[in-house]
């Protein structure tokens, strides 16, 4: 006799790991990717704006072979413990240390350019490593742990919720802690910081792996070869348009949460009024969008966050020293956050749906692969950008904030702002190019939905779970 079907259910223990475990991993990748890790070796350590442009140059060469590498390996990995846990478990205290290189005073390096230059770049190319295999992990794991929409859509709204530490933190940071140039009792208790948010972060997220299991499954569909595979992606439409803007989004927050690092000090603007101002448009920006998903569609909805983002970085670029402008500016910003937070994710999904639509295939670890190929060079060139823009209009990183030139000020505000600004315009107009919306779209959606609810009826129900929509 058959035994009764239950619904699938994911524990909320799991939601709630497999969340903070993934924001831990983008907590630390916020500050070493954006503003606290540049700042760190260039005003405080002393390293050439240029040479540190040179390293992100670098470091983004080499996640164009390392992302869509990966992401290719971890699909076809097979242990007891499944495709992705061994990946976060096993690399977190790696993940960690590469973390703390970045913030160790190595004996007899001093001021050396060249020592400082190479331990950047020897600690990027480590860190990176791991968190390429940690962060495209927690990225597929709702697909590993759960077969449902249904069951899927749970562990969403958990990493939505916790998403929001990835920017609270920086800022929280940079407002209470960061030292300048000389303090070296500030200098002294940032760096422990840096190490001690290291540690716990690597303890989430080695011990959130203890919390939740993945099914294990092996899909039906034979899957194409690496090149096939990649050469694919890019003959989907939507993807193409889709990554101007996932590359736009990656190289906005980059650029915006590395300025902020010098935007406050050397042009003597007040933390609290913007920060706050930020933070009220992240809240009302989140519940803007989900309200005008259905009514105004995922495509519309991207192009309105997109061009007012833009209107921000262009009120910032000019009047970033008006308080009241600049001000504004910042609730653009957290317009632009909130609607990068939760319409991307969405729009990614519609884009992998239109790839099973042409394939016949659920290609989600490749595709993650191939979006972090391309937008972590943006990390590269937004601090690289800012960086030698700042340097062209006098910035010197041996004065402290307060001693640094006027030019050196319209630096910032030109570097942090200009190329950000270029780029979500033109976000905003490929999106005319996006062809996933409207009546025919929809129908896709619903042929598709139908044919999931039919794929997850069969495997579930083999393994004795009851099917629920």
């Amino acid at each position: 006799m058959q035994a009764a079907l239950v619904e699938e259910h994911v524990p909320l223990k799991s939601r709630i790991a497999i969340s903070a475990g993934d924001a831990a991993t983008g907590i630390l990748q916020s500050l070493a990717a954006s503003g606290a890790l540049t700042y760190y070796f260039v005003s405080l350590r002393g390293l050439d704006p240029k040479l540190a442009g040179t390293v992100w140059l670098l470091f983004g060469i080499w996640n164009a072979v390392n992302d869509p590498l990966f992401g290719y390996i971890s699909d076809r990995t097979k242990s007891a413990l499944g495709r992705r846990i061994p990946y976060i478990r096993y690399g977190a205290p790696l993940f960690v240390l590469g973390f703390i290189l970045f913030w160790v005073v190595l004996p007899g390096i001093g001021n050396s350019q060249t020592a400082l230059f190479i331990q950047l770049l020897i600690g990027l190319f480590i860190y990176d490593v791991l968190y390429t295999a940690i962060a495209t992990s927690f990225w597929v794991m709702p697909y590993e742990v759960a077969v449902s929409n249904k069951a899927r859509g749970t562990i969403y709204i958990w990493k939505i919720i916790f998403m929001v530490f990835t920017l609270v933190v920086p800022f929280a940071v940079e407002a209470t802690i960061k030292p300048e140039v000389g303090d070296e009792a500030g200098i002294l208790l940032f760096r422990w910081v840096m190490i001690g948010l290291g540690v716990v972060m690597g303890l989430i997220i080695f011990f959130s792996t203890f919390f939740f299991k993945e099914k294990q499954y092996i899909q039906e569909e034979e899957q194409f070869n690496f090149v096939t595979s990649f050469k694919e992606c890019f003959t989907n439409r939507s993807f193409v348009v889709f990554e101007v803007l996932s590359f736009t989004v990656m190289f906005t927050q980059t650029a915006l949460m590395t300025g902020v690092w010098y935007y406050f000090d050397m042009l003597n603007m007040p933390r609290a009024p913007m920060l706050g101002a930020l933070a009220a448009g992240i809240v009302l920006g989140i519940v803007a969008w989900i309200q005008l998903r259905d009514r105004w569609g995922i495509k519309r909805c991207t192009q309105a966050f997109t061009l007012l983002f833009a209107i921000g970085c262009v009120l910032v670029m000019l009047f970033g020293r008006n308080v009241i402008l600049g001000t504004a500016g910042f609730f653009l910003f957290g317009i632009g956050f909130s609607g990068g937070m939760y319409l991307i994710p969405l729009m990614n999904g519609d884009v992998v749906d239109m790839d099973e639509h042409r394939t016949g295939l659920r290609r989600e670890g490749m595709y993650a692969g191939i979006n972090s190929f391309i937008t972590k060079p943006a990390i590269s060139l937004a601090a690289w950008a800012l960086l030698n823009i700042m340097k062209a209009y006098g910035y010197n990183e041996n004065l402290p904030a307060a001693a640094q030139s006027y030019s050196a000020g319209t630096g910032v505000l030109i570097g942090w702002a200009g190329p950000t600004a270029l780029l979500l315009i033109l976000s905003f107009l490929s999106l005319f190019m996006y062809p996933l919306a409207g009546a025919e779209w929809e129908q896709i959606k619903l042929n598709l939905a139908k044919a999931h609810a039919e794929k997850e009826r069969a495997y579930l129900e083999t393994h004795g779970y009851k099917f629920v929509k």
